[in-house]
């Protein structure tokens, strides 16, 4: 679930706006854009790293644009504070299940249950999104990680896009501000 700010303020003071320390944006303030806090170089980087220690060292991340992905699945949590947002990953269903292989190194089973392949995506998420909140400016708050369709992303300007190729299967992780609502 993306929150508002002034949904997240009211849940942090109990109060829509008052009592707020400065410490977070107030809800009358203009929300920044992810593009202003992070850059796609920023993203790689967090990836690989969260790549590396979950999926192993012997397997690569290359970031390079691939297909379109075919039978997508995604994990995502969101963060809530002077940024509101989620952190997607998007790859295709057979990709996922050899993910949740990996994370999963000798105890996976010959047939993985939905569910297993579900927790493993959302642990690369929830990883590659606490990376992601500890970059931008707090204090935040990060979600568990969900699986499903994705959040609607906002604009262009509150979305950082990394592409990659695993196994020459494409994955995308997106840093996304919410829609704009009225």
């Amino acid at each position: 679930m993306t929150m508002y700010p002034e949904q997240w303020l009211s849940m942090t003071t109990g109060r829509t706006g008052e009592g707020d320390t400065g410490e977070r944006r107030r809800a009358s303030d203009v929300a920044p854009k992810v593009s202003a806090l992070i850059d796609e170089p920023t993203v790689q980087e967090i990836v690989d790293q969260a790549w590396l220690a979950l999926v192993g060292e012997d397997e690569f991340l290359v970031p390079l644009p691939g297909e379109p992905i075919v039978d997508p699945v995604s994990s995502w949590v969101d963060i809530v504070g002077p940024w509101n947002g989620a952190v997607v990953i998007t790859t295709g269903r057979d990709t996922a299940d050899e993910l949740a292989r990996c994370l999963l190194r000798g105890h996976a089973a010959e047939v993985l249950d939905t569910e297993d392949v579900d927790d493993a995506l959302g642990e690369i998420a929830n990883v590659v999104g606490g990376n992601v909140k500890a970059v931008l400016p707090g204090p935040s708050v990060l979600g568990l990680p969900e699986t499903g369709t994705p959040p609607a992303a906002g604009e262009p300007a509150d979305t950082c896009r990394v592409e990659a190729l695993w196994r020459g299967r494409p994955l995308t992780v997106t840093v996304q501000g919410p829609p704009a609502h009225s």
